[in-house]
């Protein structure tokens, strides 16, 4: 079990494990997911982290979207937004880039949820490793992501 996972089973919040056979020369994890669980790119959501040189964040898009940094630096109500390095992701998060969850991290980030999410009973986000989702409802991930909120974040690829 992932920390992701363990954090969901110990706050008793209703989700689903999805796994799939992860090719390591595959660099688009999300689309990956995508094709690999037939699902459709609007449920899958990519975990970002993204710093205004001083503290870091949590963006959650669609991964067939991009992030708007400006948008989500509004959001956080900070006044610029650069993403994170991956070493830097990765040590905040105790995850591999790929397969970051927005759970289970070792470090509780500040969180923002693209609002597109809001629509779908169900969305699909890492579980923690690459080859390993985690389907849940976006109002549980919320409550499970540090002062989670939805805000419009992404751009459309």
């Amino acid at each position: 079990m992932t920390p992701a996972i363990n954090q969901l089973k110990k706050a008793k919040k209703g989700f689903s494990i999805h796994e799939y056979e992860h090719d390591p020369s595959c660099k688009n994890f999300g689309n990956e997911a995508v094709e690999k669980l037939g699902l459709q790119a609007k449920e899958v959501f990519k975990t970002l982290l993204v710093s205004d040189d001083k503290q870091f964040f949590v963006c959650i898009v669609p991964v067939n979207c991009t992030l708007n940094l400006k948008r989500a630096a509004s959001a956080l109500k900070v006044k610029k937004l650069r993403m994170a390095d991956p070493k830097e992701a990765e040590r905040l998060t105790g995850y591999l880039v790929g397969g970051i969850s927005p759970l289970g991290q070792k470090k509780a980030l500040i969180t923002l949820i693209d609002k597109s999410a809001e629509c779908l009973d169900k969305i699909y986000v890492s579980g923690g490793k690459r080859g390993l989702d985690i389907g849940l409802s976006p109002l549980d991930l919320a409550t499970q992501c540090r002062q989670a909120q939805f805000a419009d974040i992404r751009d459309v690829a």
